[in-house]
């Protein structure tokens, strides 16, 4: 890659994880492009050079925060083990949401405001991908290694429950009395809810190594 290739990824990326701030913070209608060019330490006019539009880099961002999410169980097979596999998946969503609690929240103030900017994702990418998850998942359950569950209420409960960590963690924190979540609270709290929805479907955890 070329050092002029180097330098425009290098752009791209402070672009997007300043925008993933800012809107964050502000969400769609509070956050500006001025205020991201500023944030992200670049002039205004090369924001609209990579995105064009305020709307375009919000929609980026929020499909980069999606992608992210899923890519673990997006590579699992019929072969592999689903302990192995829902397990894993279950401990990276938590620790996403422990690190990037900021694209969860704006995701979800996304999909609460009803979802205007990435309805075309959820109905014409995330379904086809979320279909496949639900046919791995009962292939699982017809081969006899796990057993018979609703396979797409399977995976909305990991979402629900790894994401509360980010779009709560005010809640959390104070209830807790806490400043901040440890690694010592995501191996509890991965421990607790990979062991309660593993054994739902008849799973053991798989042992540490």
């Amino acid at each position: 890659m070329s050092k002029r290739q180097n330098n425009r990824e290098e752009v791209f990326v402070k672009i997007l994880d300043a925008a993933e701030i800012e809107f964050g913070l502000k969400g769609y209608n509070g956050a500006s492009l001025q205020h991201i060019a500023e944030r992200a330490g670049l002039p205004k006019p090369n924001i609209i050079y990579y995105f064009q539009s305020k709307a375009n880099l919000y929609k980026r961002v929020l499909d980069q925060t999606l992608m992210g999410w899923n890519d673990l169980f997006d590579r699992a097979t019929l072969d592999d083990d689903p302990a192995e596999v829902l397990d894993s998946f279950i401990r990276v969503k938590l620790k996403q949401s422990f690190e990037k609690g900021v694209a969860s929240r704006l995701f979800a103030m996304e999909v609460i405001g009803g979802a205007n900017h990435i309805g075309d994702f959820l109905k014409e990418e995330l379904r086809p991908w979320f279909m496949s998850r639900v046919a791995l998942l009962q292939g699982w359950m017809d081969a006899g290694k796990m057993q018979q569950r609703d396979p797409a209420s399977l995976i909305y409960m990991i979402w629900s429950t790894t994401q509360h960590y980010a779009d709560f963690e005010a809640q959390i924190l104070a209830l807790n009395g806490a400043k901040s979540l440890t690694e010592e609270d995501l191996l509890r709290v991965g421990d607790t809810i990979s062991s309660i929805i593993l054994g739902g479907c008849g799973l053991r955890l798989p042992p540490k190594s």
